[in-house]
């Protein structure tokens, strides 16, 4: 049996999702895929949704989350801002810290489960 996992989405009013984990798989695949489109189709995510994603980052950021490049002879890209592998990092660790501060309670759980 195994113990259940947390998912941890932080919200800065009652609607507003500031980081949760669909934003930061979408971070990810961008820091693997260095595209935006590639990124997106690598989570089965549309380019829309990925696009919007990226914009409520940058307008609840202290600066955005990506640097663009156009296409062109080498072809365009993405790479993630600074700001952006940070926000990964706090959240990975906040992640970690909230699975360890939990773990008695989330096995209490796991063996009320089938």
């Amino acid at each position: 049996m195994s113990t259940p996992r947390l998912k941890l989405k932080l919200q800065l009013d009652d609607n507003d999702s500031l980081i949760g984990p669909g934003k930061i798989a979408l971070l990810k695949a961008i820091q693997k895929e260095h595209s935006l489109s590639r990124a997106a189709k690598s989570i089965n995510m549309s380019y829309r949704k990925a696009w919007l994603l990226i914009q409520e980052l940058n307008e609840s950021l202290s600066g955005p989350v990506l640097v663009t490049q156009t296409g062109g002879q080498s072809g365009g890209g993405s790479e993630l801002t600074k700001i952006a592998t940070d926000i990964i990092d706090v959240y990975e660790q906040l992640t970690q810290e909230a699975e360890e501060a939990t773990e008695a309670t989330r096995k209490t759980i796991a063996s009320l489960l089938k």
